[in-house]
């Protein structure tokens, strides 16, 4: 099987992979796709609300002499979470990579959640990588296709106020590893779980700094760490099923 990392960045052409990046117009999502894109990968950013920031990253990557599309959907909506890597495969095509950034993340107590909270952080969290996972497990490159799952560590580690949020992802989690098993051996499909990178703006600097302290290599990490991460996954041909935690040894 030709890897991703014998292509490398000169891939050029018809012979150059294309990556589906979901939330790619903000935030760790938006640094993935810049990653990608700077590998020579042809990139579909998706985005919903965030609609500048993708224009902005295609812009970017076509800069880098890369195809660049933008896709925008509303993955609250099944349909269009399904029929989106369809709809980066036709603007680009092909499609061998899916990254699924997109999430909700929010702090309310457990007596306060309600149904339509819960509906939207599991709807958006896990329903709609499943949709995803599923329309492009019907057109991704065979052999070679490659999905990567933005995770977190509080799929294993339960926090104070976040039982949906942990619950969402620690859904994705196990999807993850299912899906290397009922998409093997043509389509891999790994996982990220990133530790403390980006901080709310809400979070309180004092327990910012604490939570810091008990990081094993002494600082939060960054947007760029969870894109290296996400680069190893799509060039290890021989990875699948694996959740790569990039906390700085907090879980140790």
């Amino acid at each position: 099987m030709l890897g991703f990392a014998a292509m490398g960045p000169l891939a050029t052409g018809r012979s150059r992979p294309a990556a589906l990046v979901t939330g790619a117009g903000t935030r760790v999502g938006r640094v993935i796709a810049d990653r990608l894109a700077a590998e020579g990968i042809s990139l579909a950013f998706h985005c919903h609300t965030s609609r500048a920031g993708a224009q902005e990253g295609a812009a970017r990557a076509r800069d880098l002499g890369v195809d660049a599309t933008v896709v925008e959907a509303d993955l609250s909506d099944w349909d269009a979470a399904h029929e989106l890597p369809a709809r980066a495969a036709r603007a680009l095509g092909r499609l061998d990579i899916v990254v699924n950034s997109a999430a909700v993340f929010e702090r309310v107590a457990f007596g306060e959640i309600g149904p339509q909270q819960l509906a939207r952080m599991l709807g958006i969290n896990f329903v709609a990588p499943f949709a995803v996972c599923q329309g492009a497990a019907e057109v991704l490159a065979r052999p070679g296709g490659c999905i990567v799952n933005i995770l977190d560590v509080g799929a294993r580690q339960p926090w104070r106020g976040y039982a949906h949020y942990n619950a969402s992802k620690a859904a994705l989690a196990m999807l993850t590893r299912g899906l290397a098993l009922e998409l093997a051996p043509d389509i891999r499909v790994n996982g990220v779980a990133p530790g403390a990178i980006l901080f709310p703006e809400s979070y309180d600097p004092q327990q910012r700094e604490a939570e810091i302290r008990r990081i094993p290599l002494g600082r939060a990490g960054t947007p760029g760490d969870v894109a290296d991460a996400v680069l190893y996954l799509v060039r290890s041909d021989f990875v699948t099923g694996e959740i790569l935690r990039v906390d700085g040894g907090r879980g140790i």
